[in-house]
């Protein structure tokens, strides 16, 4: 029976990561900026508007938190995942450079990488 449980517990970290990989890709990674290799996000768009965008991304970000939550995941992995957020949603509201920092910085893809290697991890133990 704990190996039942402890497949079940794998089996719901595995689509839960999988559904994080493709919210992230979704909010920092997929519109391609033509001509060049790189890519933002639906996250990036939103922020072009003042304040209001910068407050949609931070609770945009807060489901990868969620999800952590559902996972159980440690008081300190969800602090880092925090810290992140909260300096894409800081560095956000500077005018212009803002906006800029926030196609690069991609919190939720942190986040996501983050949550991913912690429960790897766990599995693996």
């Amino acid at each position: 029976m704990n190996d039942n449980i402890n497949e079940h517990s794998q089996m719901k970290a595995q689509a839960a990561i999988a559904r994080l990989e493709r919210f992230s890709k979704l909010t920092d990674s997929s519109i391609g900026i033509p001509f060049t290799k790189f890519n933002i996000g639906l996250e990036a768009v939103i922020g072009l508007i003042p304040v209001i965008g910068d407050a949609a991304g931070l609770i945009l970000s807060s489901y990868v938190l969620i999800e952590a939550q559902r996972l159980g995941v440690s008081k300190r992995i969800k602090t880092k995942m925090i810290i992140n957020m909260l300096i894409d949603f800081v560095g956000g509201l500077v005018p212009f450079f803002g906006d800029v920092f926030d196609a690069f910085f991609k919190a939720n893809t942190r986040n996501t990488q983050l949550l991913k290697k912690h429960l790897n991890k766990q599995l693996s133990e």
